[in-house]
């Protein structure tokens, strides 16, 4: 599917430049659209109609589905193209933690507040999990009510998880009007289940595993009856049928991206723990496995897991990958560059230069703090780029260090010229010397030796 461009929205608006939106002009503002940086509604000179087709113009092969209300709010889907490369994914990959409803009190407020607080920082961002998924595990609609009842206190959204139309009722007459995602209708609950939707506004799962034509038809029963917020779950098959839940999840996008398909433009929801079912693997097995698949799934299309464990060894791969994923490749991740210092520097502190390429600086960083060190680091904007990468690119030479040397008025803070370069800059030391004159240490190839290396040799 074509990327929309800002002369097809141009087109069909009033063309008037009035500037009421707060742009200079309509194409101005169609740009602005076309980058999803601004509202369509506000433009005021738009008729019903030229709204209704813009709209539709605008809106993702992927529809944009909310979980929860207020603070505790989750947008998922919202996707326009199949390859990273070609414009940046939106809504990252939502990771909700399953909590079956059969726990004891002490034990269940337990489970929540692990989720809650489980946190884990890289490059700058702090990545946490998004949802709680109740389990109705116990059968009992009043259990399955109680715990969704403890869950309006939660700090995120939630899915309810269960076949059982009466218990989602239950759930829902207390938590209803927080939006939950409500999981799953089947060809055998369909109807019962899109009445609930409809009562209480919310959002809701369609579970046809290993049959996409059974899926079409349920989503269009659910259409046709007046439920807009659709999730689709293909099905997550274990062992021998992985490979088809991969070929669903892709031919499930394909249908949203490229075809238009209406009844497959929905977000897509994965469930990795259902690994566990292959009773030969043992514990760890299953573990690493759940995590492999839900890192294999967040790489295909899945908009939604629901996980079982809270590990944090589990967690971060799948954590990096979604950050990973979901930047924008377009635009180098990156600090500012400048001087940062690291503990109580003087004049006679080390001086050290690394890049600004995010995962190089925060990695080194991490290592200056974990460590104690004392030194003034000196950022070289290098558009985004590793050290090494830099380096062959020429945009981390002598000249470069320094114009940073000089902008930066390291000069007047220390009183020996003297600084340390990392290791893979080698090189180019007899070149940053002649060009700052400044004597130079080649440091270590790797960080987490920076801050003996300043102790011993600086």
């Amino acid at each position: 599917m074509a990327k929309v461009t800002a002369m097809d929205v141009y087109k069909l608006l009033p063309q008037t430049n009035c500037e009421d939106c707060g742009e200079a002009s309509c194409m101005a503002f169609a740009t602005k659209l076309s980058d999803k940086e601004v509202d369509l509604s506000l433009c005021t000179e738009l008729t019903d109609k030229q709204f209704e087709e813009l709209d539709e113009l605008l809106a993702p092969a992927v529809k944009e589905i909310t979980i929860g209300t207020g603070e505790k709010t989750r947008v998922i889907g919202g996707d326009e193209v199949l390859y990273r490369y070609e414009e940046s994914y939106y809504n990252e990959t939502a990771l909700a933690i399953d909590i079956p409803d059969d726990l004891d009190s002490v034990e269940f407020d337990e489970k929540v507040k692990i989720v809650e607080n489980l946190e884990f920082e890289r490059t700058g961002e702090v990545l946490t999990l998004d949802l709680i998924a109740l389990r109705n595990k116990s059968g009992d609609a009043n259990k399955f009510a109680e715990c969704a009842k403890k869950l309006k206190k939660a700090k995120y959204p939630v899915i309810l998880v269960t076949f059982d139309p009466q218990a989602m009722e239950e759930a829902l007459k207390v938590i209803g009007d927080e939006r939950p995602l409500m999981y799953a209708a089947t060809k055998d609950n369909i109807f019962q289940m899109c009445d609930l939707a409809i009562k209480y506004q919310c959002p809701l799962t369609v579970f046809s595993p290993r049959d996409m034509g059974g899926m079409k038809d349920l989503v269009f029963t659910l259409k046709s009856n007046g439920v807009e917020d659709i999730v689709l779950d293909p099905g997550t098959l274990t062992q021998e049928g992985i490979g088809d839940t991969l070929d669903n999840f892709i031919m499930s996008r394909r249908l949203a991206v490229e075809d238009k398909d209406e009844d497959f433009r929905y977000p897509l929801l994965g469930i990795p723990p259902l690994v566990r079912l292959n009773k030969e693997s043992d514990e760890i097995e299953k573990r690493v496995m759940e995590a492999t698949v839900a890192s294999t799934l967040i790489n295909k299309y899945a908009d939604i897991l629901i996980l079982k464990r809270t590990d944090i060894w589990e967690l971060i791969p799948v954590l990096t990958l979604r950050q990973s994923i979901y930047t924008d490749p377009r635009k180098p991740q990156a600090v500012d560059a400048g001087i940062y210092e690291f503990g109580d520097v003087d004049e006679n502190s080390a001086v050290v230069i690394t890049t600004n390429f995010s995962l190089t600086y925060y990695t080194v960083e991490g290592d200056l703090k974990s460590a104690d060190a004392t030194c003034y680091l000196l950022v070289l904007d290098t558009v985004g780029k590793a050290v090494d990468v830099a380096i062959a690119g020429g945009q981390f030479d002598g000249k470069a260090v320094a114009d940073l040397v000089k902008d930066s008025g390291i000069e007047n803070k220390i009183k020996n010229k003297k600084m340390i370069i990392p290791g893979l800059a080698a090189p180019i030391s007899g070149e940053i010397e002649d060009e700052t004159g400044w004597d130079v240490m080649v440091g270590p190839r790797d960080s987490s030796a920076l801050a003996e290396f300043i102790d011993d040799k600086y």
